[in-house]
């Protein structure tokens, strides 16, 4: 294998976030070296799981078609609205109970917009998410929640095109690729440990960037850090963020840093597979349960159905799933909202029961407390303010009076055949527990020092999201670091000054 000794810039991890850092560190004129656990096969971390979509801040159509010029005129005439920087900041402070690290989520949202930008510079093309962000009203797609953009062919469309643009410019990617341990001296930073091809070797570089996830794929730490019964949790991504980044770098002396005990997990699929499967993890999702009434086995709702649009509130449900007897609940929908259901629900990946009556629906799920079921659902139906008109599109305010547990918005009572009940459990996406980073993307040590030549991207920077998350920040996220990693350790790259190669040079 052609492979260098030296390298200016190694990036550990083979996602959108390690992929951005290094091609940032490439328009730096850095020679960059990306060392991909996975197979290439798998290649893409969890990015490769998503949906390809982006948060950011933008001011209208104008900047939607120059994100995406291939619109159609017809596909122009949407309402796409705007989602300004003052939303996004609201967003980001309100999701997380104000403990977002100001400064990292100023950079965050300040940047989205030219990230969206540098982005499409590298050739990724975008689409607006007609069929999962939008109502049409009026006859017109209205779009909502703040994220209208996704790469084309989703997330597996957003990493081949990122892996594109690394061939093109000349970025090095090496598969099967694991990543051991981080190379320190005085100076800092200067290499990795990698088991490659069966060989644990080392490769020196000037500046390492890791952005290689967190610890969702692996069980024992999930059970140490989020606590009892995580290790029950489906994992919704790749196997292979196991939190090797983390550990390398806390073992060397960097700080941890943000919500260890907090994670991004959604209502899933329950019988789906133990961890992200492309031929199915699509089918899985089972993110329409605004218009339903959920229930655990007890037959008691848990949690309040329509306390806020899908975006703000997926991404902490999973959680409360798991708390649940046996770590599942299920969703009732009836045919008055069924046509309301995002398309995964109509695969063949699916636990679902239908009847036409609530008593044959709650003996067919089989596992559910039947008399208190059917009294939950008598004294919700009883309880919905059928005066308020429902409308799927806003916040309609048509909820529950009477309740211990509300429905807030979308209550429509369960009363119109044929009933269908979906079985879900929690999905875990990533973990919010990190690193603690400067503004450059720099770790910081538990002395409070930058650690010279080690920089950070992705689900490994701390201090961002905090108990929840506002849908699709997290690719954003690792398009805005990923950058500002790369670049700054393309630039420390320059700087760093090698003893023996500079006597040889003077020799000469």
């Amino acid at each position: 294998m052609n492979l260098e000794k030296e390298y200016d810039v190694i990036v550990v991890g083979g996602g959108n976030a390690a992929l951005c850092a290094a091609l940032s560190a490439r328009e730096e004129g850095a020679s960059v070296l990306v060392l991909e656990r996975a197979p290439k096969e798998e290649r893409g971390g969890n990015s490769t799981y998503t949906e390809g979509l982006m948060r950011f801040a933008y001011s209208g159509s104008d900047d939607i078609r120059a994100l995406s010029p291939d619109l159609t005129p017809e596909e122009m005439d949407s309402d796409f609205g705007a989602y300004t920087e003052d939303q996004y900041f609201d967003d980001m402070a309100r999701i997380t109970m104000n403990r977002t690290d100001p400064d990292l989520c100023e950079m965050l949202v300040r940047q989205s917009n030219s990230g969206m930008h540098w982005l499409v510079k590298q050739g990724v093309k975008f689409y607006p998410q007609f069929g999962r962000q939008s109502f049409k009203v009026n006859g017109k797609f209205k779009f909502w929640g703040g994220a209208t953009l996704a790469a084309w062919g989703g997330g597996q469309g957003l990493v081949d095109f990122l892996y594109a643009a690394a061939d093109k410019t000349g970025v090095k990617v090496l598969y099967d690729a694991w990543v051991r341990d981080l190379i320190t001296s005085d100076e800092g930073i200067t290499g990795v440990v990698v088991k490659l091809d069966g060989v644990t070797q080392e490769i020196h570089g000037k500046s390492v960037v890791l952005a290689c996830g967190g610890f969702e794929a692996n069980s024992e730490w999930r059970s140490k850090y989020l606590g009892p019964g995580w290790d029950l949790a489906k994992v919704r991504g790749t196997r292979f963020n196991t939190g090797d980044g983390l550990d390398m770098a806390l073992r060397k002396g960097a700080q941890p840093s943000g919500n260890w005990s907090g994670c991004h997990a959604v209502g899933w699929e329950r019988y789906a597979v133990d961890f992200g499967d492309m031929a199915v993890t699509g089918d899985y999702e089972r993110d329409s349960y605004p218009w339903s009434v959920m229930v655990n086995a007890d037959g008691k709702r848990f949690l309040d159905e329509g306390a806020d649009i899908r975006n703000y509130t997926y991404a902490k449900y999973g959680r409360i799933v798991l708390q649940q007897p046996g770590q599942f609940a299920w969703q009732i929908f009836d045919a008055s909202v069924t046509h309301l259901l995002r398309p995964e629900y109509k695969t063949r990946h699916v636990t679902r029961v239908t009847a036409d009556t609530l008593e044959e629906l709650v003996d067919k799920m089989g596992d559910v407390n039947r008399e208190q079921f059917l009294a939950t659902m008598r004294e919700y139906n009883a309880a919905v303010k059928r005066d308020v008109p429902f409308d799927a599109t806003v916040k309609d305010g048509r909820g529950t009076e009477g309740l211990d547990i509300p429905k807030s918005n979308w209550a429509n009572p369960i009363e119109q055949a044929p009933f269908e009940a979906y079985a879900v459990t929690c999905g875990i996406t990533f973990t919010f527990g990190g690193l603690k980073i400067s503004t450059d993307a720099q770790a910081i040590d538990t002395n409070q020092r930058p650690i010279n030549g080690l920089y950070v991207a992705g689900e490994m920077v701390g201090g961002l999201f905090y108990f929840n998350y506002p849908g699709a920040t997290g690719l954003m996220s690792g398009t805005v670091f990923g950058r500002i990693a790369g670049r700054n350790a393309a630039i420390a790259a320059r700087k760093v000054q090698r003893a023996a190669p500079r006597a040889v040079a003077t020799a000469g």
